[in-house]
């Protein structure tokens, strides 16, 4: 996102993955942080600890980046975002995916965790297009 800021623009859907232990709390953990400013730091810390993700070391990671607890506990306890992760799940069941992460770049459906300079010359290679 620095390399090419202002030309590209980044968007998460959260994609819970019903055969994964503790998929749709961890993407409620992340929405929960979001609302206190800390999203990215959320999502990195997850990636990082994975796949220990049960409540209480979401909690603990909650503790490390210094959430509101209690704001934190509760969005976990109510779901509070579980409409936005369905809809998030119903489009990636839309789009036939099965798998993250899964980029797309101008409509080219990039899977798996693909090393940073191939992600860079599919995006230099559409921002060239762009401009022709």
């Amino acid at each position: 996102m620095k390399e090419y800021e202002g030309k590209i623009r980044l968007v998460i859907k959260h994609y819970p993955y019903k055969y994964r232990d503790f998929s749709y709390i961890s993407a409620e953990a992340s929405l929960a942080a979001l609302d206190q400013g800390k999203f990215w730091e959320m999502h990195h810390l997850l990636h990082k600890k994975s796949p220990q993700l049960d409540k209480n070391s979401l909690i603990k990671y909650a503790q490390e980046l210094g959430l509101d607890i209690k704001k934190f506990t509760e969005s976990l306890d109510k779901m509070k975002h579980a409409k936005i992760i369905e809809r998030d799940a119903k489009l990636a069941l839309s789009m036939d995916l099965y798998s993250t992460p899964t980029f797309f770049i101008n409509g080219r459906k990039v899977v798996g965790d693909v090393p940073y300079e191939y992600l860079k010359k599919i995006i230099a290679e559409e921002l060239n297009a762009k401009r022709k």
